[in-house]
């Protein structure tokens, strides 16, 4: 059984390969110069000895653009660099294109042709038929869901600790942990979803759909709440400014007068003291307040996600075995 099941799904496992080893040709050289580029800016140097607090002196680093700590390398990279971001964004697609070429046809096109009855008819439960075939996809889509995971990390850490980004939608999501568990939830939606609708091109279909929804849904509304909010006030006039390159996940920031009334939505105020120079008509007690998620939380939150995304997924395998011993004929 296990040596058929191999067989029928063969050829998605070594298309997967050669995508695979397309997406490195590609990715490969300008991961190299990524990473050289990372030294040689004298960003990673200056972010390996950056201070971890989250407010730095404001002293200019650099006399000429008078951005403070590592703000400089960073621009210089980025400006080399920026237009990666485009083919990194197109990476998030790939967990979906492994759930609607392995999963959806898995069942439902088995169904859909009627093959699955020659099985059942030569002494093979449908239990076992169900639990052999997603162990062979649900291996070869794991492994393709590791190694990708993997190389894709090593590509994007230097753009993404550039931008001071990891926490950035998009970024999070080809990052670390995160596509395995988004893998292993396509593939599982591909399965439940031929098994109710018994066709491959409806499966898929429902597949897309259901991972997109989902995937944004959690992106949205899940992901921002793993972990209690934290907040911090700091006057709008100091000697200090926010260490941009700390990479905190800042989800709302806001100005306040010193009667706490809100007087600017989604933005920052800074001026240097005293404060009766910078916007007097607010107070001397003036402050900006910033809801977010530490940077330091990052593997914690790709952990907690790819775990909802794992639990989910051995639900909706549970859920696809119940409906083929059950509900199919």
């Amino acid at each position: 059984m296990i040596w058929l099941a191999w067989q029928q799904h063969r050829k998605q496992a070594l298309l997967a390969v050669i995508a695979l080893a397309a997406l490195a040709a590609l990715l490969v050289p300008s991961g190299l110069q990524m990473h050289r580029a990372f030294a040689d800016t004298g960003l990673a140097g200056c972010l390996g000895a950056m201070s971890p607090t989250s407010f730095i002196e404001n002293v200019p680093s650099d006399p000429v653009t008078g951005l403070p700590d590592c703000q400089r390398p960073a621009e210089l990279f980025n400006a080399q660099f920026e237009g990666l971001s485009f083919p990194a964004v197109l990476l998030v697609f790939l967990p979906l294109l492994v759930g609607l070429f392995f999963g959806a046809p898995l069942v439902g096109r088995e169904i859909e042709q009627g093959t699955h009855r020659l099985v059942w008819t030569q002494g093979v439960t449908r239990l076992r038929w169900t639990l052999v075939k997603v162990g062979v996809v649900g291996i070869s889509a794991l492994a393709i869901a590791a190694a990708f995971a993997i190389f894709v990390t090593w590509w994007v850490t230097p753009l993404a600790v550039a931008n001071a980004g990891r926490f950035d939608y998009l970024i999070f999501d080809i990052h670390g942990v995160a596509p395995i568990g988004y893998t292993c939830f396509a593939v599982a939606l591909g399965i439940l979803a031929g098994a109710v609708t018994r066709k491959m091109l409806p499966a898929m279909a429902a597949t897309l759909i259901g991972f997109v929804g989902l995937r944004v849904a959690v992106a949205t509304w899940v992901r921002p709440h793993l972990q209690p909010l934290q907040e911090r006030r700091y006057p709008i006039a100091a000697n200090t400014v926010q260490n941009a390159m700390l990479g905190d996940w800042i989800l709302d920031r806001d100005v306040y007068d010193s009667a706490g009334n809100h007087v600017v939505s989604n933005g920052d105020v800074s001026c240097a003291p005293p404060p009766e120079v910078c916007h007097p008509e607010w107070g001397a007690n003036a402050y900006n307040l910033h809801v977010y998620q530490p940077a330091d939380r990052f593997w914690l939150f790709q952990y907690l996600e790819t775990g909802l995304f794992v639990v989910l997924a051995v639900l909706l395998v549970a859920l696809a075995v119940h409906q083929i011993r059950r509900r199919i004929t």
